[in-house]
C-alpha cells in the first residue's frame, strides 16, 4: 500500500439476502455494494455523493465493520481489516469512528452527555475517573459546547447540538479515520455550516486525520472535500478531484447531478439536465451500464457491456462508453 494512503478499498461487495415464503428461502439479493475500488489518501476529505439507495452509507458502515461485507478487502495500516478480530478489532475501532446521520437515534436517551464520553474514555483509553471528567470538558469546549452541559440527555438539546455531541463522542477516541454519514442533512442551514467549519477546524487541529465524507448535498460536498467519488446503484461512476469534477463532469449521471444544484446569482447557470425514469432495483441491476435505462445518451453498447473506469483527464477517472477513443 502506498504510503499516502489511509485506506483501501479493494473489490468491495455488501449484498443482503432476499428472503421470500414461510421457509424464508433466499431468493436473491440486494446488491447494495457492488465491486468498488476506492483508494482514500490519509489526510483528505473524499466526499461520496449519490441518490438514496446507492450504498453511500453501506461503504461506511463497512468500513467501521457495522455491516460485514460479502467480499473484498479493506486495507488499513497494512492490514485487512475484515480479518480482524478481539483485541485487533477493538484497537481498530478506536482508529476508525462514524459520525451518524440522526444524532437523536444514535445516542442513548438513557445517558448523560458526561456518561456517555466518560465511559468511552475509562473503558478504551485506560483513564481515570478524574482524567476522564476532565477530558469531557475539554472535548465539549472543542465542540463548541459549554461543559456545564455534561450532565444533560441528549432529549435536552437542540438538533445541532446534539450533532456536536455526536462529534465530541466520535472524536474522544483520537481516531485517524473519520466517517462522516450525512453529518450535517437533518440540521438547518445555519447549523450545518457552523458543523462543517468545526469539522474543516479538527482537521487543521488534527493534520492526518482523514474524512470520508458522506452526503447527498452537493453544495455542502464541494466546500469541504479534496477529492469526489459519485455513485451509482452499488458502483463508483466517477472520481476526481473537487474543482475539476465540479467544473468539468464526464459522466451523464454526474452532470444531472450536478445540474440540480441551485446556482447563486454571478455563478454560471448549467444545462437542467431532467432524468427519466425510476431508479432501478438494487435486487435487479439492468446488464451492462446500470446508468443506460436512464442516460439521455445510452446506445445499445451500454445495453450490453458494463464500462470500466477510464482516466479522461489527469487523476479524474468516469466508467462510460462516451470516453471511449
Amino acid at each position: 500500500m502506498q504510503n499516502n494512503v489511509s485506506c483501501s478499498i479493494e473489490g468491495l461487495k455488501v449484498y443482503f439476502p432476499i428472503k421470500t415464503g414461510l421457509a424464508r428461502r433466499v431468493t436473491g439479493h440486494i446488491k447494495a455494494v457492488d465491486d468498488v475500488t476506492l483508494a482514500i489518501r490519509r489526510g483528505e476529505t473524499l466526499g461520496l455523493v449519490g441518490e438514496s439507495g446507492c450504498g453511500k452509507t453501506t461503504i461506511g458502515r463497512a468500513i467501521v465493520r457495522l455491516n460485514e461485507p460479502t467480499e473484498g478487502k479493506i486495507i488499513y495500516g497494512g492490514k485487512n481489516i475484515l480479518e480482524a478480530k478481539g483485541d485487533e478489532l477493538r484497537e481498530l475501532r478506536r482508529k476508525l469512528q462514524i459520525i451518524f446521520q440522526d444524532p437523536y437515534s444514535s445516542l442513548n436517551p438513557r445517558q448523560t452527555v458526561r456518561r456517555m464520553l466518560t465511559e468511552v474514555l475509562t473503558v478504551q483509553m485506560g483513564m481515570t475517573q478524574k482524567q476522564a471528567l476532565e477530558r469531557t470538558g475539554e472535548l465539549l469546549s472543542q465542540v463548541g459546547l459549554s461543559p456545564v452541559y455534561a450532565p444533560r440527555y441528549p432529549h435536552e438539546f437542540s438538533g445541532g447540538q446534539r450533532q456536536r455531541v455526536a462529534i465530541a463522542r466520535a472524536i474522544a477516541l483520537q481516531p485517524e479515520f473519520l466517517v462522516c454519514d450525512e453529518a450535517v442533512s437533518a440540521l438547518d442551514v445555519s447549523i450545518q455550516s457552523q458543523i462543517i467549519n468545526l469539522l474543516m477546524d479538527l482537521k487543521e487541529q488534527f493534520s492526518d486525520m482523514t474524512y470520508l465524507f458522506i452526503s447527498h448535498a452537493l453544495n455542502v460536498v464541494e466546500h469541504i472535500s479534496d477529492r469526489v467519488a459519485v455513485m451509482y446503484l452499488g458502483k463508483v461512476v466517477e472520481l476526481s478531484e473537487t474543482e475539476e469534477l465540479f467544473t468539468h463532469p464526464a459522466h451523464p449521471y454526474t452532470q444531472a447531478l450536478l445540474s440540480a444544484i441551485p446556482m447563486l446569482a454571478g455563478r454560471e447557470a448549467r444545462e437542467r439536465i431532467v432524468l427519466t425514469g425510476e431508479v432501478p432495483s438494487a435486487g435487479n441491476i439492468p446488464s451492462g451500464c446500470r446508468f443506460h435505462t436512464r442516460c439521455p445518451f445510452a446506445t445499445e453498447r451500454c445495453s450490453q457491456e458494463e464500462p470500466v473506469m477510464r482516466e479522461c483527464a489527469p487523476g479524474h477517472f468516469a466508467a462510460c462508453h462516451r470516453l471511449d477513443p
